[in-house]
C-alpha cells in the first residue's frame, strides 16, 4: 500500500493538483501555506506545494517534484492588496495579512521597499485596525472586486510583472528527500494528470462556485492566469526573487 501523505492547500488555483490523488491512494492533509513547511520538516507530510520562501531554506531536506509550481502570469488574482491610499504612500502603514500567508507577504515587502521605496509599519491581523490588507488565495478571490473603504487595489503578481517583466512563482512542489523513488514517480504522474484533466475540469464547469462568488467564466479567467510548470521565465523569476530576498535581508 502506498504510504504518501501530501499537503492540500485549499486554494482554487491548487485544486487541479489533487484531481487524481484519491484514486491513486495518496492521502491528502489540508493545511495553509504557513503550516506546510513545518509539517514537511517534521514528517507529518511527505510533499506539497511549498511556499517559495520555504523552498529556499529547505534545500537540504527537500527535493523538487519535477518542475511543478503555482505561478501567476500577470494579474492572476492570487494575492491582492487593498489600501486606503496609493501604494507609494504606504510608508509606516499598518498592513493586515490573511492567515497562512508566506511568500506573498515577502513579495509585498519587496515591492514596497525595492520598487516603491517605502518601508511599511507593523503587520497586523485582519480583525485589527489597518491602512491596507493583503488577501491571498480564496480570500482574495471572494473579495476580488473591492473592499469597502479601501479604494486602491493592487494585484501583487501584476505589480511584479510590471517591475520585472516576469511571472511570479508563489510555490513549487517539493518532497522530502527520504521519499522513495517509486512514490516520487507516482506523485509526479499524478500531478501530470491533474494538470491535464484537473485544469480541463475547471475549464468546463457548468455550475457557479458559490463559496467563491464566482461564475464558471470567472473560474476560467482565473485559471488562465496561472502557470503550473517551471519554464525558462519562471526559473528566471525564482532567481530574481531570491536576489530580492537576499537584498531585503541585508538592508
Amino acid at each position: 500500500m502506498l504510504d504518501l501523505r501530501v499537503a492540500k492547500v485549499p486554494f482554487l488555483h491548487c485544486e487541479p493538483f489533487y484531481f487524481d490523488m484519491e484514486r491513486r491512494g495518496i492521502a491528502v492533509v489540508e493545511m495553509t501555506p504557513a503550516e506546510l513547511g513545518p509539517a514537511i520538516q517534521s514528517g507529518e507530510i511527505h510533499a506539497g506545494p511549498l511556499p517559495l520562501v520555504d523552498c529556499f531554506r529547505m534545500t537540504d531536506s527537500c527535493q523538487p517534484v519535477a518542475g511543478f509550481c503555482a505561478a501567476s502570469v500577470d494579474q492572476g488574482g492570487v494575492a491582492l492588496l487593498y489600501a486606503s491610499k496609493p501604494i507609494s504612500e504606504l510608508g509606516g502603514a499598518r498592513i493586515a495579512v490573511s492567515p497562512g500567508t508566506v511568500t506573498s507577504q515577502k513579495l509585498l515587502e519587496i515591492l514596497l521597499v525595492q520598487k516603491y521605496g517605502v518601508k511599511p509599519g507593523p503587520l497586523v491581523g485582519l480583525r485589527e485596525q489597518f491602512d491596507a490588507c493583503l488577501l491571498v488565495g480564496n480570500d482574495a478571490l471572494r473579495r476580488r472586486r473591492s473592499v469597502r473603504g479601501y479604494p486602491h487595489r493592487y494585484d501583487l503578481g501584476g505589480e511584479w510583472r510590471a517591475w520585472t517583466g516576469l511571472p511570479f512563482v508563489y510555490a513549487r512542489w517539493m518532497a522530502r528527500k527520504d521519499v522513495d523513488s517509486q512514490s516520487l514517480a507516482i506523485l509526479q504522474d499524478t500531478l501530470y494528470v491533474g494538470l491535464e484533466d484537473g485544469v480541463d475540469a475547471l475549464y468546463h464547469m457548468a455550475e457557479p462556485r458559490d463559496d467563491l462568488l464566482m461564475l464558471p467564466k470567472d473560474v476560467v479567467e482565473h485559471i488562465i492566469g496561472i502557470r503550473y510548470f517551471i519554464g525558462v521565465s519562471e526559473q528566471r523569476a525564482i532567481d530574481r526573487f531570491k536576489e530580492c530576498l537576499d537584498k531585503l535581508g541585508n538592508s
